[in-house]
């Protein structure tokens, strides 16, 4: 939805702003596998473990018709993403006052991240969000012969993430973000029901990776964060091995990072659409050849 002008008469003194529950959640997701977006089925909780009250909804008549995260993990950043008004209530300022909100609660005082669509980074741009580059989200399933396609050519070692290693996880994945994330990281990557990996020895982290499923059946990897492209591939591949044969798959890639971008390509996905990674405020110093694979586009 645009950032358009308020419709006096279409708003109502019926029109509440207030945290998201958790039985509200699913309409919210329906609503973004409806535009595309292939949210995975179990992202909110990772989220609300930063910040419980993050996800914010605009109900008419106690009837949610929109819906923004303004997730803030500390004092010094936030990420506003989700951003969707029902399709029948677009246009009557609904979305906008959702969206003045959403800023309201990231505050002045800190960076704020987001993940503007085409169509609406000029909007954003007026909103004093500058882009730092663009994103690209690549489609496609699984192919049969991904093991050749991502051979590392030296030996990686890969292993699950578990209590052994999340600590060191955790900093890693804090040298590839904004800033640290502790408390989701090790929610991301410990929940039921998703794939996360990394490699190195000794200790040592040299990369990781996560995947989960999207509310539509299909897996998101991500992120994918590796200090080289033999490293993120042994990663993929190994991701890879546990899914369904020809899982309809989804990967989200820096376009400045042009090893991850031939990544995506030499599995044969498909670019299906991009963004732009913007920030209000000094944009952070993040290692993007380093990113191969974004956490979401939809929350940071």
């Amino acid at each position: 939805p645009g950032l358009g002008r308020r419709t006096p008469r279409a708003m109502s003194a019926e029109y509440v702003i207030r945290p998201l529950e958790a039985k509200e959640v699913p309409l919210a997701l329906k609503w973004a596998e409806k535009e595309g977006w292939e949210p995975g089925t179990h992202d909110f909780e990772p989220f609300t473990s930063v910040d419980p009250e993050g996800f914010l909804g605009g109900f008419l008549g106690g009837r949610l018709v929109a819906c923004i995260s303004a997730v803030r993990y500390n004092g010094a950043f936030a990420f506003v993403g989700f951003y969707i008004v029902d399709e029948p209530y677009r246009g009557k300022g609904y979305g906008l006052r959702l969206w003045r909100a959403a800023l309201a609660r990231a505050g002045d005082q800190r960076v704020v991240g987001l993940d503007g669509v085409v169509a609406q980074q000029a909007n954003y741009a007026r909103e004093g969000f500058v882009t730092a580059h663009k994103q690209l989200r690549f489609g496609g399933h699984v192919p049969a012969d991904f093991e050749q396609l991502l051979a590392a050519g030296k030996a990686v070692d890969v292993r699950p993430v578990d209590g052994s290693n999340v600590d060191a996880v955790i900093a890693f994945d804090a040298r590839h973000f904004p800033v640290p994330r502790p408390a989701f990281t090790r929610a991301w990557v410990l929940r039921e029901g998703r794939t996360a990996l990394t490699a190195g020895s000794k200790g040592e982290v040299r990369g990781y990776c996560a995947s989960r499923a999207t509310t539509s059946g299909a897996f998101k990897l991500g992120p994918v964060f590796a200090q080289d492209v033999a490293t993120a591939s042994a990663l993929m591949a190994a991701a890879l091995r546990r899914l369904p044969a020809g899982a309809a798959i989804f990967l989200d890639v820096p376009a400045p990072n042009a090893q991850g971008v031939a990544l995506a390509e030499r599995l044969r996905l498909k670019p299906v659409f991009e963004t732009a990674r913007m920030y209000r405020g000094p944009a952070p110093t993040l290692p993007v050849n380093e990113i191969f694979g974004v956490t979401s586009f939809e929350l940071g």
